[in-house]
């Protein structure tokens, strides 16, 4: 959802170069920040990626259409999406290098356990049905893992590096789609359906004894609405893990596989995935989106929110916060309603891994 507000803040402390991620104090957290000023009748925009350890920013790139970062996983390199191809760079903003090239549409890069490999999406333009692919972490062919009609996306790695879950949207014969969650090995063999049912099963993420996953009905607007449910990797005995009146929606999953952030109507939510009950460690706003992410240590939160109620003025904020106290350790950037200035931050952002953090 495209979402366009008043910068009021954004702390860009520029220094000449961000830290070498081996000299890191803390883990960084890399995202995209676009800003739109208007003088006259000239429209300027400025953005790239940066680099946020706390309230201290550095940018590592200048190109607004920069966006999607993700570690590998000694925290040297990060991989990101610029104008549809593929490129990487060191987390002190050099060594960049393109990935891929063409005229495909290439998107959401994530990085295998063994950081030779990217997972990718692709498609043949935009809005077209996308397909997952790999390429070396330094260049060459892209290798097919799943092409089909389908859309498939939403792809997650297995914890041991050696499998792909991903959602595909599927055609109805009626009109409409239905989404289910399959897997694959990564050179391609091995194609699985998971989920069964007549609800749309969504948002895959690996834990440490199975998949955890969205389901319910995947529409954008009021007519969406979700559960979360486990199985087994090979989508044996699905249960369900939370569920109520209120729609619950699954971020992300702690490094160690343990627990897991989700959504739920007014707060941001924790819980052992194996049992217990669900921790809260933040309200929210009326009518806002969130995307959320752990940090490497479990002990932090990214969090970015937005509205998606136009009615209800709330601005666009990225920040972290304390998993335990519930506290905003950093504000990072927000913006609110205005003419002459916009700005936004991109829903994908990723943490230094804390194999090279030093935190």
């Amino acid at each position: 959802m495209s979402f366009r507000h008043t910068l009021i803040s954004a702390v860009v402390a520029i220094a000449a170069l961000a830290l070498p991620a081996a000299a890191a104090a803390n883990p960084a957290l890399v995202f995209s920040h676009v800003t739109t000023v208007q003088h006259g009748t000239e429209t300027v925009t400025t953005g790239g990626l940066f680099a946020a350890r706390g309230e201290h920013v550095t940018p590592l790139t200048a190109n607004p259409a920069d966006a999607e970062p993700a570690f590998s996983p000694d925290g040297d390199t990060v991989a990101f999406v610029r104008d549809g191809d593929l490129f990487t760079i060191r987390p002190d903003g050099t060594g960049e290098q393109a990935l891929t090239s063409g005229p495909e549409v290439d998107s959401r890069p994530i990085f295998s356990l063994d950081g030779r490999t990217i997972v990718f999406q692709r498609s043949a333009g935009p809005g077209a049905p996308r397909d997952l692919y790999t390429v070396g972490a330094h260049g060459g062919s892209a290798h097919a893992i799943v092409v089909s009609p389908q859309d498939e996306h939403e792809a997650t790695l297995s914890r041991n590096g050696k499998a792909v879950a991903f959602t595909r949207s599927e055609a109805l014969p009626g009109g409409g789609t239905r989404d289910a969650i399959f897997s694959a090995r990564l050179n391609g063999s091995g194609l699985a359906r998971l989920s069964r049912g007549s609800e749309d099963s969504f948002a895959p993420h690996y834990f440490a004894g199975g998949i955890v996953f969205d389901r319910g009905e995947s529409s954008e607007g009021a007519s969406g609405y979700s559960d979360i449910y486990a199985m087994a990797a090979n989508g044996a005995k699905p249960r369900k893990l939370v569920g109520g009146a209120s729609s619950v929606y699954l971020k992300d999953v702690s490094a160690d596989g343990r627990t897991m952030l989700f959504g739920r109507y007014q707060s941001l939510c924790e819980k052992v995935i194996a049992g217990g009950k669900p921790h809260k460690i933040s309200s929210l706003p009326t009518g806002i989106e969130v995307q959320a992410q752990y940090s490497p240590d479990g002990r932090a939160v990214a969090v970015r929110t937005e509205t998606y109620d136009t009615s209800v003025d709330v601005p666009q904020r990225f920040y972290t916060l304390n998993v335990r106290g519930g506290f905003e350790l950093a504000h990072i950037a927000s913006a609110e309603g205005g003419e002459a200035l916009s700005g936004d931050v991109g829903d994908v952002f990723a943490w230094q891994p804390g194999s090279r953090a030093g935190y």
